[in-house]
């Protein structure tokens, strides 16, 4: 067995998981805010109602991500020995100031706002509200600005040993491509939390239940994601686009299945690529539209991957090609349900719509798929490259690990996830089965 193998399994697969609860966290810290605000108003205790029953779903899911990401820090240490070595000077600073700072910031204020309520006031709560957002988004800033020095590394040099050290720390820290990514992956994970949202405003109003919190999750479900779904596809996910054209072209061909440079270069909404053959199969595709969106002018040249070493090829373009189609498309279709939505909302009619409403309740895993599919393009595109143009993802693993030991340590954490994910579908189905719960007494709870 390949140890290199099981080294990006065990990462791949811990940070898969462990990402289906943070990207709903980020999101919803934001909506849970637009509540608290929307309660401070005249008459608006039905939204304080509404922003209680969702700080229950955020502590519970809080709770599972910050258990199942542990395990992704020990692994810089077990499995990526030589890439801590070799940047752990660098991209400590980032997930040291994500754990002091933002980790810190967050869970000390989901406290206040699980429990709280009744002993520090309706002002104090907001502020406690305004805080966990903040502690959420910052610690979100964090991990991608590590991300990005490993897609685009900026702001460091080498030291003595041949270590990487940082050279401009504010360089490293507002990273052009940090800025960018963590727009997009902020955007995301706010359709995330709207299509939960919106999943189970639309169960309440189809089973007949607590019917002012199912038109408040919907209008505020509805509403966030059809704004953030445009958001995410333009400008933040054009603009990062963009960004892997000028640093990652390689990246950006073997994303969109072109193995042939030139000019005129199309999108490819069908096709199948062959890598061993080098072409893409009964391609569908929007000729030159390519090379504006990556280089502004029809006629701009779009490299393929003949412009490039295979040696500096994705390693596996198969997965990066399907998976960038994946969120591309569910992207899209993402923006018409929810302007769909809108429009009957709008019109007074969304209550009187099941089939919409359906549709709604059972669409909240496509925005975790699209996620999930979102990552596997920008790490799978970044490969085999650990830091981008420095370190290679085979010089990053630890030596002396072998395969068996990584093998087993996945199954555990395969039972261990099993567990925890068992147990997350539980107490979530019991909230979501008592409902929104009136009045401060639901504080106490």
């Amino acid at each position: 067995m390949d140890p290199l193998f099981w080294h990006r399994f065990q990462f791949a697969f811990t940070a898969t998981f462990h990402y289906l609860f943070p990207q709903l966290t980020m999101g919803l810290a934001l909506l849970i805010l637009v509540m608290k605000t929307l309660g401070r108003r005249p008459g608006g205790e039905h939204w304080n109602d509404a922003a209680r029953f969702w700080i229950r779903i955020f502590g519970i899911n809080f709770a599972v991500g910050v258990v199942t990401g542990i395990p992704m820090e020990f692994q810089f240490g077990t499995n990526w020995a030589g890439f801590s070595a070799f940047a752990g000077a660098v991209i400590g600073n980032t997930l040291g100031m994500e754990g002091l700072f933002a980790f810190f910031l967050e869970s000390s204020f989901l406290a206040v706002l699980v429990w709280g309520e009744a002993k520090v006031g309706p002002r104090l709560h907001w502020w406690a509200s305004l805080a966990l957002f903040a502690g959420s988004w910052l610690s979100g800033y964090f991990i991608v600005a590590t991300d990005a020095f490993m897609q685009h590394p900026v702001g460091a040099q080498a030291a003595a040993g041949g270590v990487l050290q940082i050279a401009d720390f504010w360089a490293f820290l507002l990273n052009p491509w940090a800025l960018l990514q963590y727009a997009h992956t902020m955007v995301a994970s706010v359709v995330t939390a709207s299509f939960v949202v919106a999943a189970v405003g639309a169960y309440y109003q189809l089973r007949g239940q607590h019917a002012a919190a199912a038109r408040d999750f919907l209008r505020v479900g509805v509403l966030s994601g059809l704004v953030a779904s445009v958001l995410v596809a333009f400008p933040t996910g054009d603009r990062q686009a963009k960004q892997v054209a000028r640093y990652q072209p390689v990246s950006l061909a073997a994303m969109e299945g072109r193995f042939t440079s030139g000019p005129y270069a199309g999108i490819t909404l069908i096709g199948q690529p062959d890598v061993t053959a080098r072409r893409l199969d009964n391609p569908v595709e929007v000729r030159g539209l390519l090379s504006v969106l990556a280089y502004g002018t029809w006629h701009s040249n779009v490299p393929g991957l003949d412009a490039f070493p295979p040696a500096d090829w994705p390693d596996n373009i198969e997965l990066l090609y399907y998976a960038f189609h994946i969120m591309a498309g569910l992207g899209t279709i993402f923006i018409l349900l929810m302007a769909a939505s809108a429009l009957r909302m709008a019109r007074g009619r969304l209550d009187r719509s099941p089939a919409l409403l359906w549709t709604l309740m059972l669409a909240f895993p496509f925005p975790y798929i699209a996620n999930t599919a979102g990552w596997l393009v920008a790490e799978l595109g970044r490969q085999p490259w650990l830091v981008y143009g420095i370190l290679r993802t085979g010089a990053g693993a630890s030596p002396n690990v072998h395969a068996g030991t990584v093998l087993f340590t996945t199954i555990g954490f395969a039972g261990l996830y099993l567990v925890l994910g068992l147990l997350f579908v539980f107490l979530i189905g019991r909230e979501i089965a008592h409902g929104p719960r009136a009045g401060l007494e639901a504080a106490h709870v």
